[in-house]
């Protein structure tokens, strides 16, 4: 009962606790892509701004495995980001999908506008 009630106000603990998992592997790291990995993670946070809480975690699971597979392998990482990181970051971040939190400003502000003209029209 108490879960279900924390869930509510705070989100998935399943997915609180997927999202940890996610973190330590990537905490787990060999430098340079422990460094590089942190880095992007923190611009996810960021740029991301996904509002569901499985796109999410998804996202952050594919980018655990991705810097895993590169360590085990060691690629260069040069050869993973390219020229441009934060294009990189944002290509990666978009992959994902999902509904983001601009979407839903997008949607209050066309809405404001429509109904703005629509006031407008009816006088």
């Amino acid at each position: 009962m108490a879960a279900k009630w924390i869930e509510m106000v705070t989100g998935s603990l399943e997915q609180k606790k997927q999202y940890r998992q996610a973190k330590a592997r990537l905490d787990a790291l060999p430098e340079p892509y422990l460094s590089v990995a942190t880095a992007f993670n923190r611009y996810f946070m960021y740029y991301g701004g996904a509002t569901e809480g499985d796109t999410i975690v998804q996202m952050f699971l594919g980018h655990a495995d991705l810097w895993e597979r590169a360590a085990i392998d060691g690629t260069p990482v040069s050869e993973i980001v390219g020229d441009d990181p934060v294009e990189f970051a944002e290509s990666f971040a978009e992959a994902y999908g999902g509904k983001r939190w601009i979407d839903k400003e997008r949607s209050r502000l066309n809405q404001a506008v429509d109904k703005a003209i629509e006031r407008q029209a009816e006088s």
